[in-house]
């Protein structure tokens, strides 16, 4: 049986070219699991972790890959996670299920905007991180900044436990503030580690930078505190244990730093993972008790009461113990050519090669025939795998947040966040014959990538395909090209409206239909409310009804009504969001009263509503953008993002670059990549994601709702 408290669950994240797979490849290098380090640049010759030949082209990580090496008798299990923002449910769900991770920042650019998406992804799933500042060779490397920045953006304590040794092209190690002594690296790949005395120039500054250590980390330990205030010396062991107790609790994030492409600071950074980041011992995971929650509903139901369960208040701790019954999370899955292939992380018990487990989603009992272990794209067979391990399970047919589990365990563990697609593209086939190709394609990705949606146009009966940014579906058009030898016509992108009242409307509605026989009735009394700006849910049903008015059975007949009348809204046929509905009285027929009665009512109620007295307001999604370019163009730059209707919520410049941020709408940012590369004469770069949703000015609007009515009015025409 395996130590625990010697495995380390790790991800790699960061916003886009910070170095994270250049990372990832030194530490498969010093860890022994590679003999040649593998290199992004000039075509990814070698990367092992970007294994696929997109990713090699375009010099970007867009799966995130799984892979285990040894350092210091301790099994470290890595997965290096891509950077563009497009791809950002790679790190979702990576981070569900991973203990700890390392944040790599660029010390040029410090925290940039999907450093702020991966540290909000950080949060939520409550996993301790190091920070690691990239790129000190680099010109304009400032990680004093980055620590600035660390504490103002990310609103965390940053402890650096290192000071460079020399910067940009002088850069040649770090000082440990712990153990007060310089670290070099020679040999040809950095390999080799000298310990020194501090470069005489340097003393003043590393003794200023430990006191500044100390001082922020006597304030998570008294008997540090006291120590401190008594001057007496402290164990280093002692600051060990104060700097990981303060990380596990999220207090602070230790800052490490070096040059991963220079093959400098890396395998200090490895020392760092498995003194301060957590085993699966140190992280308690809470399932929902499923058993409960339907003992807890049936009761409900037999109160004759309409209150929701909240599945949150039936959670329990799983132990990390082998011999209980198996809990395991099936957070990724890949489709191939001979099965699924499902990446799996458990928690609890063992998998065990040939065995059968419960899918609690479906109920339905999977056998387990074939354990894998991951490294990139290769793979290793094992026959049980345990507590703290990640692994793959091949030919298994389940969804990416599904929860197995062993016999005498009936728990759903939490379901990974899965952000709204904001573009949307019409494809089809360019012959018929490929039609069959396109379709498995669409369904093999609808499968493994939550974020990437296909639909059906009703009117025309177009496919549509949305995704999280142009990036993100041109990737996957390119595949379909690529791997299933389908050429594809695509549509113009189009931006994912929705539509929302901006007016409180109270209603007495009535459905009355006699034809003979029995007829139908159904009349409900309420009110429309808009939601708040910012709101969390897209709808809510209030059911405010006493005194059996309406029957307790009719009531969700009347939601549903309400929810398929916000299917399509009035302006322009897009998703109605943003409505609180409080059903508060009514009245029903003995006779011709029914379910359908009054979900017929509760549609009719709603479209007519919305339609006529709800002064309805069209959202379009407002993106973040985060642009580098050289200091002279900002001028033009900021005039450029105006013109777009975008606001310039910051910019600074430094070391002859320029960077700025700003929101933009994503109807005005179409074809923008050749535009900035047009205007800094392709010195220019920028990454978006999506922000939030606004309304859109009036005379915006007019016009989307008219070109949107052409469109209907054309395709009508064409039928």
């Amino acid at each position: 049986m395996k130590n625990l408290d010697q495995v380390r669950n790790i991800g790699i994240s960061a916003h886009i070219d910070s170095g994270k797979t250049t990372l990832t490849e030194r530490i498969l290098f010093y860890a022994g699991k590679t003999y040649k380090i593998g290199d992004v640049k000039d075509g990814g010759e070698g990367a092992v972790m970007d294994h696929m030949d997109l990713e090699r082209e375009r010099g970007i990580t867009i799966t995130s890959a799984a892979t285990q090496v040894r350092w210091q008798d301790h099994v470290v299990n890595v997965i290096d996670t891509p950077g563009h923002v497009d791809f950002t449910v790679e790190v979702e769900r990576s981070l569900r299920v991973l203990d700890g991770a390392i944040l790599v920042l660029c010390s040029v650019g410090g925290v940039q905007s999907q450093s702020l998406t991966v540290d909000r992804q950080m949060k939520r799933y409550g996993i301790p991180r190091i920070a690691f500042i990239n790129k000190l060779d680099r010109t304009g490397a400032d990680p004093d900044s980055v620590c600035q920045q660390i504490e103002e953006k990310l609103g965390v304590i940053p402890v650096p436990l290192q000071i460079p040794i020399g910067v940009e092209t002088n850069h040649k190690g770090v000082v440990d503030l712990l153990n007060m002594r310089a670290i070099y690296f020679f040999g040809d790949n950095g390999e080799e580690i000298k310990y020194e005395e501090i470069p005489a120039e340097l003393k003043d500054k590393a003794d200023a930078a430990r006191a500044h250590m100390l001082e922020q980390l006597s304030l998570f330990d008294d008997e540090l505190m006291e120590m401190l205030l008594e001057e007496s010396e402290i164990p280093v062991s002692k600051i060990e244990d104060v700097i990981r107790e303060a990380t596990l609790s999220q207090s602070i994030t230790p800052v490490m730093m070096g040059s991963a492409f220079k093959n400098k600071g890396v395998q200090v950074l490895l020392d760092g993972v498995i003194r301060y980041l957590p085993s699966p011992l140190d992280r308690q995971v809470k399932a929902i008790d499923v058993t409960a929650v339907e003992k807890a509903e049936k009761e409900e139901r037999d109160n004759g009461t309409n209150e929701k369960v909240d599945p949150e208040k039936f959670k329990v701790p799983l132990s990390t113990s082998d011999d209980d019954p198996l809990v395991c999370m099936a957070f990724k899955t890949v489709m191939e050519q001979f099965g699924q292939l499902t990446y799996t992380r458990i928690y609890q018990g063992q998998i065990k090669k040939g065995e059968s487990y419960i899918n609690i989603r479906t109920g339905q009992k999977t056998r387990f025939g074939r354990i894998v272990r991951m490294h990139s794209n290769d793979r290793e067979d094992v026959d049980v795998a345990g507590a703290g391990d990640i692994v793959a399970i091949v030919g298994v047919d389940c969804a990416s947040g599904d929860t197995f589990c062993g016999d005498g365990a009936n728990y759903s563990l939490e379901n990974i966040y899965v952000p709204e697609a904001v573009i949307r593209l019409s494809i089809e086939p360019k012959s018929r014959d490929s039609a069959d190709k396109l379709g498995k394609a669409l369904e093999r990705f609808r499968r493994e990538d939550p974020t990437f949606h296909v639909m059906t146009d009703e009117e025309t009966g177009q496919t549509i395909i949305a995704g999280m940014g142009q990036l993100h579906l041109d990737v996957y058009i390119e595949r379909i090209k690529r791997e299933y030898k389908c050429e594809c016509i695509i549509g113009e992108p189009r931006v994912a409206y929705k539509e929302t009242p901006s007016k409180a409307v109270e209603f007495n509605y009535k459905h009355k239909k006699q034809t003979g026989g029995s007829g139908q009735y159904a009349h409900i009394v309420g009110k429309i409310v808009p939601m708040a700006e910012g709101f969390e849910a897209p709808y809510e049903f209030h059911n405010e009804v006493t005194g059996g008015r309406i029957p307790k059975e009719y009531i969700p007949s009347v939601d549903a009504g309400f929810q398929r009348a916000l299917e399509k809204g009035p302006l322009c046929e897009c998703e109605v969001v943003g409505v609180d509905a409080y059903l508060s009285d009514g009245s029903y027929h003995d006779v011709d009263s029914s379910e359908m009665a009054f979900k017929i009512a509760g549609f009719d109620c709603m479209r007519t509503n919305l339609r006529e007295k709800c002064d309805m307001a069209l959202l379009e999604p407002i993106m973040t953008l985060d642009i580098e370019a050289p200091d002279e163009y900002q001028g033009s730059i900021t005039g450029h993002i105006s013109s777009k209707r975008g606001i310039v919520t910051s910019s600074s410049t430094k070391s002859m670059s320029c960077y700025i941020l700003a929101e933009v709408p994503l109807a005005a940012m179409f074809d923008y990549a050749n535009e900035l590369r047009s205007m800094t004469q392709g010195k220019g770069g920028f990454s978006m994601e999506f922000a939030r949703y606004a309304r859109c000015p009036r005379n915006v609007q007019e016009e989307v709702v008219e070109r949107r009515r052409k469109e209907l009015e054309e395709r009508r025409n064409n039928k």
